[in-house]
């Protein structure tokens, strides 16, 4: 037999930390979770396989419309043409009690229930397959060790929703350990919840996180996809990773150290895209771009990051035929200053270089400066945003550090070009 086995599809998830400007690909990335499952959908039908498992959280929350859940109902309506049945249990995101609206699935789909463990025997196929959905969004107890023992001559499956014994990033929900899954006698266990590929163990049973089939923002790296596994009823033979996302999110890091033209800083960064294009097979690139180096670029860089981002998306274009995004621009160049020498210096220039490096060593003093300037920005920014998400908190220690250093490269830009190194 062969089944497919993926998880958190997170449909219509909006993919964060993509800002919107002229050429970037938005229609591409709004579209890239919903794309990612057709995908699934056309690779299942394709290898002819006899059922797919998905492991939770199809929906990102509850519908905000019923159009996310028409066109998830209408890929299991594929599936079913196709006489391949699916089974899903519900995560933290799709939970029981999060899911207000709904739309009916097709005859061959089956959720498994959320108030205790059961189990589906597919007898033709000498299958039992075991699961047990998220009742609420937040499931601190061990759902796996309800699961019953492994029915005896068929291949055993357990599908959990589940962060193991914890994986960053990820909060510890139905935490369980491997070696109680394994305890269980089942010859292959289908994980979710966590994003990152990984395949626990092989013996004495397999385990496995697919990941989820579209990265959704820059902490979610690489190729996604999902696993085609082959077995019958003695255990699984081979488990096989295939990529089904349509857009991928790359760090791309340049030292500028050696550049002195910024039309040689232009052909580093467009080489370097193209690069990773080939590399995510011509799909849709989101790139977290960080220049850094001791460059006589600086004063360019630096001078006006807005206008230096302008050109950088602009390069991107044009490198990649509107296929790749600035997701984010890094800056960590340094001016060609002798700045000790400056430091000792009995002048102004001297004196900022001294009260600036005086307060990226005092976050006290930094934040008595800085507060009472952000304070009314702070107030302005809704407190769902402010107080969840260091990035949108001006108050914040990551954000005050972030300013004064950029701040401080303006200076030493300006130093530079007024010649402050004389």
């Amino acid at each position: 037999m062969r089944f497919l086995h993926c998880a958190d599809l997170h449909l219509d998830s909006p993919l964060r930390g993509l800002e919107q400007y002229e050429g970037a690909p938005a229609q591409a990335m709004r579209q890239a979770t919903r794309r990612a499952f057709e995908n699934v959908v056309d690779l299942a039908i394709e290898r002819e396989i006899d059922f797919l498992l998905i492991a939770g959280d199809i929906f990102d929350g509850d519908l905000q419309d019923f159009n996310a859940g028409l066109f998830f109902a209408n890929q299991l309506r594929r599936l079913g043409d196709a006489d391949i049945r699916v089974f899903i249990v519900r995560g933290n995101h799709d939970a029981l009690s999060k899911i207000s609206k709904s739309v009916p699935y097709p005859a061959n789909v089956h959720v498994f229930k959320a108030t205790q463990p059961e189990t589906v025997t597919i007898d033709v196929l000498g299958v039992a397959i075991h699961g047990q959905s998220f009742a609420t969004g937040a499931v601190t107890e061990d759902l796996s060790a309800a699961y019953p023992d492994a029915a005896p001559g068929v291949l055993n499956i357990g599908i959990l929703h589940t962060a193991l014994a914890g994986r960053e990033g990820h909060e510890s929900y139905a935490p369980t350990t491997s070696e109680r899954l394994a305890a269980k006698g089942y010859h292959y266990w289908a994980l979710g919840h966590v994003h990152t590929r990984e395949i626990v163990q092989k013996d004495p049973c397999w385990i496995a996180f697919p990941g989820n089939p579209q990265g959704r923002h820059a902490r979610e790296l690489g190729p996604k996809g999902c696993l085609i596994v082959e077995a019958d009823e003695q255990g699984v033979q081979s488990v096989e990773f295939v990529e089904t996302d349509v857009a991928r999110w790359q760090h791309v890091s340049i030292d500028a150290t050696d550049l002195t033209l910024l039309d040689g800083l232009q052909a580093v960064i467009q080489a370097a895209v193209q690069g990773e294009l080939r590399e995510a097979g011509d799909r849709v690139l989101a790139v977290r771009l960080s220049i850094t180096g001791r460059t006589p670029l600086h004063g360019h860089i630096v001078a006006s990051p807005e206008s230096f981002r302008a050109e950088v998306c602009a390069w991107l274009n044009e490198a990649s035929g509107g296929m790749a995004w600035l997701e984010k621009l890094n800056l960590s160049v340094s001016a060609p200053l002798d700045l000790a020498a400056l430091a000792e210096r009995d002048d102004p220039f001297g004196l900022l270089v001294r009260k600036f490096d005086e307060l990226g060593g005092d976050s006290v003093m930094l934040a008595a400066l800085a507060d009472p300037i952000l304070g009314d920005l702070y107030l302005k920014i809704p407190p769902d945003l402010r107080d969840h998400d260091p990035f949108f908190n001006p108050l914040s220690v990551e954000l005050r550090a972030q300013a004064l250093a950029a701040a401080r490269e303006r200076l030493l830009a300006a130093m530079s070009a007024e010649g402050g190194q004389s």
